[in-house]
Order: structure tokens, then C-alpha cells, then sequence
């Protein structure tokens, strides 16, 4: 922006043919402008929409949130010619990587039209109750883009309002605690202006599924306090999702990554995908700005699948596949989740066949992703028409997490045995034995490594263990380090500050006020 401007005005002094006076139309006559926008309640319903549709281009959950996230993690490795994903997953990443820039942007546009909404709704004479629900949804979705952005890159500029001097295009960098503080903050606005469910509200939002409720809200207002180690706070947070009574842990644990039964009980945010012959479009929509021929299409299952279906650019790591075999069902078989998260060659589970029914092609002791993969969905490929025409919902936040994390605060608490029940449930659907009885009587240490553990399985290649394995200080913990090294040789590349994604080299070059973080 700043070149942009110094252009122009050489060129005006150049030339002399605009006087001080004058102004040279610059806008697109066939664009609206924000004077003549934010004016009705279609303006405002318009407005919160296109921030939601910066949740499904590339830099964010369309690939690069669960690719950037999920690589870094001991529960994936990386098998990619892409040097680019190959060098974030063994933390070698450079400031000039390119997805690490467009995980950047894409977010920063989240903040952006939130910001745009908090500040020019309010304003517009409209229903109140719906007024209240489109700010509420934006204080959320301001608050997601800042979780992912301070969980990946430590710290970054906080932005509040609609830029409208050149000096405040180069926010500074905040503080941790500042960024906590507003995300925080943010979803504490939301839980209190968002409605349980949209099922009956009065207004062009009613029974629209898929939009941020209170119980979404509430569920990551407190997880940025689990992030923050306020355990009480977390689970006042926690214990109101669950006595919202709304939500539950679905049987099968594979819809929840599927298109079967999505928006299900178990889901308190996803992330809403569709395939062209659902929505229409042809354009893809990696990015830039929206327009009526864009698709609607994730492309994180054509990056997961296995050789001959998709990219491959990533494999489970044969420490989540070991873990998934420590332990046995109450009826003497494998923990149903592994089919669900790996595909294996396992003929005693009745798992010979891959995609649609076609026999097993790999080599027996080969491991592939199938969470977010049509494999075993009766889909023959992950490219229809030689394309990625994926139209999974990928899920943000699930009820087991709550639970878990509830077990977690807990613990964390001295509460250890209260603990227990909240992991059994997940325990519970995956027909494990009782932990109460297989492991009684932890003490707070222990309990906290079977928590780990029981995240391991649940949540692996869920864009959670890297962030985990963070907040839990493991990375400086030398035995648990050697652990990580285990499990994923790419941690042996691992120094200090590379757990976090380097900022971006283009913003730090333009912005003076903006720091490099400790992975630079």
C-alpha cells in the first residue's frame, strides 16, 4: 500500500493532470462500493455470509489448515513432492514458504470482514434479535481466525476495527496474552448473542444449519481458556455445553468425518463443503474474491488419499498405528477407531478391500489417511471427472473434544477421579474397557498422559495434536521429545521455536511494526 501510494503521487506531481482539488474516480462502476453498502438487513445477512466464505478457500480449511496442522503433528508424516508442505511437517519451514502465507492471508481476510461487520451493522435499522445473531456469528468467527492464527503463529498484529489511515495498515505485533484476551473476549460476546439453534428463529437465517450457535461459542471460549491454563474457567465453559443437553457422541464414530449425517449431535462447529452437484460452480475457490461460478469444494481428501486416488502427499506415522494396538476392546478386537482413521491391510477386521471394494493393492505393512477420504463411502475416487470435487464438512470442534478437555481441566484441578467418567464416554463408543477398572486410582501425572493418550486416538489427523503437544510443553521436555521422535522421525528436525509456522517474509518486508516470532 505504501509503494502504491508514493506511485500515484509521483505521477500526479509527473504529470500535473489531476489539480489539488480533484479526484480521480479509481472504483469499478460494475462493484458496489462500502458507501453504498451496509445500508439494509440484506446488506448485513450479505456481509456475515462473506465471512463465512473465507472458511472454504485454501488458506484455510479448504487444505491448508488441516495440511499445515496435521503435518506438524507425530500422528502424520509427510510423503509429498511438494517441498513446501515437506519442509513444515519435519519444521524446517522458511518465512517464504508459500502456503504458510496464504494460511496468513486467508485468516487476516476472516478478521477483516468481521471487522467490517461489528463496525457498520450495528448502525443499520433492522430486527434486533437478528442483528444480535449476524454480530454475534462475527465476534466468533473473529475469534476462530485469531485461535488458529496465535496457535500456529505465537504471536501476530491484533486488528479491531476497519483500517482508515495509512499508519494503521502496519499494525504492530501483540502480546500473547493481549491475543487471548481478545479471543477470548470475542467468544464471550458470541455465546451471548448467538441462539442455541437456528431451528425456528424469526428472520432469513431460520433453520439455516451450519451458522456459529451458544453452544459453539461456549465450547471454544473454552478451549482458548484450556490454551490459557484457567482450568476453572474452562470447565464453567465446558459444563454449560454439556447441560445444554443438545449434544452427544454419535455411534458411528466414521460419520463424523464423512457425508453421512452431517451437522450431526456430536458437532458443535463444521465447516460447510458441497460438491458442484449440489451448489453448481466451476471455478474453484482456492481464493481471491467469491464470485457466482465458484464451487464449494474441499480439497483435503484429494491431499490425504492414497496412491491412486488422490495426492498422498501425507501418511499416518506407525506411532499412531502402534498406539491404536495397545489396547483391546471389551470383546477381544482392534479399537474400532483405527478403520476409521487409517486404512490398513487388518483381514481379521474384515479390511481387505480399499475404495468401493476394489482388493487391497498395497504392501501388507503399508499405512494410508482415511479420515476425510471417501475411502470405504462408495466413492471410487477422490477426483471425480479428474478433479477434487470433495464436499466433506470439516469439523472444527466435536463433543468429544469438550469432554475431554473437560476430563483435562479437571485433572488439572486435583478433580482427577471426576476425570474418569468424562473419559469413558469417548472410551464408551469405542467399546474399550473401563478405564476405572483397567487403570483405577491415577494419580493427577498419570491421569495426564492417559488423556494424552485417549487425544491421540480420538483426534488424530484432526488438526489438534500438534497444538496439543504445545500447550503441553512437550517439545522442551526431553522425555517426552525422545517420545515424539518415536512416533515421527521428522521431530529429530525439530529446534527450538520451530513448533510454530515462521511469519510470513512478504509482511514482515512491508510492515516496520510487525516482529518476527520465534520460528523465524
Amino acid at each position: 500500500m505504501k509503494n502504491i501510494q508514493k506511485i500515484y503521487i509521483c505521477l500526479l506531481l509527473l504529470f500535473g493532470a489531476v489539480g489539488c482539488g480533484d479526484q480521480l474516480d479509481l472504483n469499478n462502476p460494475n462493484n458496489q462500493v462500502p458507501a453504498d453498502f451496509w445500508q439494509t438487513e440484506s446488506h448485513a445477512l450479505e456481509g456475515i455470509n462473506a465471512v463465512y466464505t473465507a472458511l472454504i478457500i485454501d488458506g484455510t480449511y479448504m487444505r491448508m489448515i488441516p495440511a499445515l496442522t496435521d503435518g506438524r503433528g507425530d500422528d502424520f508424516q509427510q510423503d509429498t513432492p511438494w517441498l513446501d508442505l515437506a519442509q513444515v511437517a519435519n519444521f524446517s519451514a522458511l518465512p517464504s514458504t508459500g502456503p504458510i502465507q496464504w494460511l496468513w492471508h486467508a485468516h487476516f481476510q476472516i478478521v477483516f470482514r468481521a471487522n467490517q461487520v461489528l463496525e457498520n451493522v450495528p448502525p443499520i435499522d433492522m430486527d434486533d434479535e437478528l442483528k444480535n445473531r449476524i454480530v454475534g456469528q462475527a465476534h466468533f468467527l473473529r475469534g476462530l481466525a485469531y485461535f488458529n492464527l496465535v496457535t500456529n503463529f505465537q504471536r501476530v498484529p491484533l486488528i479491531t476495527s476497519v483500517p482508515i489511515e495509512s499508519a494503521e495498515f502496519y499494525p504492530a505485533t501483540a502480546s500473547e496474552e493481549e491475543l487471548w484476551s481478545q479471543i477470548t473476549a470475542d467468544f464471550e460476546q458470541a455465546k451471548q448473542l448467538l441462539p442455541i439453534s437456528y431451528l425456528g428463529v424469526g428472520g432469513p437465517d431460520n433453520n439455516q444449519v451450519g451458522r456459529a450457535t451458544r453452544g459453539a461459542a461456549a465450547g471454544m471460549k473454552g478451549k482458548a481458556l484450556l490454551y490459557q491454563r484457567r482450568w476453572a474457567e474452562a470447565t464453567t465453559e465446558f459444563e454449560f455445553v454439556v447441560g445444554l443437553g443438545i449434544y452427544g457422541l454419535v455411534d458411528n464414530f466414521r460419520e463424523n468425518f464423512g457425508f453421512n449425517n452431517e451437522n450431526n449431535r456430536e458437532s458443535l462447529f463444521e465447516i460447510q463443503f458441497a460438491t458442484p452437484d449440489r451448489v453448481g460452480g466451476n471455478t474453484y475457490n482456492y481464493g481471491g474474491e467469491p464470485n457466482a461460478n465458484w464451487m464449494q469444494v474441499s480439497s483435503v481428501g484429494h491431499t490425504y488419499a492414497q496412491p491412486g486416488f488422490g495426492y498422498n502427499d501425507f501418511v499416518p506415522s506407525r506411532g499412531l498405528y502402534d498406539a491404536f494396538h495397545l489396547e483391546r476392546t471389551v470383546d477381544g478386537r482392534k479399537d474400532p477407531r483405527l478403520l476409521s482413521t487409517i486404512a490398513s491391510y487388518e483381514p481379521e477386521e474384515n479390511s481387505t478391500t480399499v475404495y468401493n471394494g476394489v482388493p487391497w493393492p498395497h504392501a501388507q505393512d503399508a499405512i494410508f489417511p482415511r479420515k476425510y477420504t471417501h475411502d470405504g463411502l462408495g466413492v471410487a475416487t477422490e477426483s471425480q471427472g479428474g478433479v477434487e470435487r470433495s464436499g466433506i464438512n470439516y469439523r472444527v470442534l466435536r463433543y468429544a473434544d469438550i469432554l475431554l478437555m473437560h476430563a483435562e481441566a479437571l485433572n488439572e484441578l486435583g478433580r482427577t477421579a471426576e476425570a474418569y467418567d468424562f473419559i469413558q464416554m469417548v472410551r464408551d463408543r469405542a467399546n474399550l474397557p473401563s478405564l476405572s477398572v483397567v487403570r483405577p486410582n491415577m494419580n493427577q501425572n498419570q491421569m495426564k498422559d492417559q488423556i494424552a493418550h485417549e487425544r491421540f486416538l480420538e483426534f488424530a489427523i484432526e488438526s489438534l495434536r500438534i497444538h496439543d503437544i504445545i500447550r503441553w510443553g512437550w517439545f522442551y521436555d526431553s522425555e517426552k521429545l525422545a517420545m515424539l521422535r518415536a512416533n515421527d522421525v521428522e521431530f529429530t528436525r525439530w529446534s527450538p521455536g520451530k513448533e510454530y509456522l515462521p511469519i510470513p517474509q512478504t509482511e514482515l518486508d512491508v510492515n516496520p511494526n510487525l516482529l518476527p516470532n520465534d520460528a523465524n
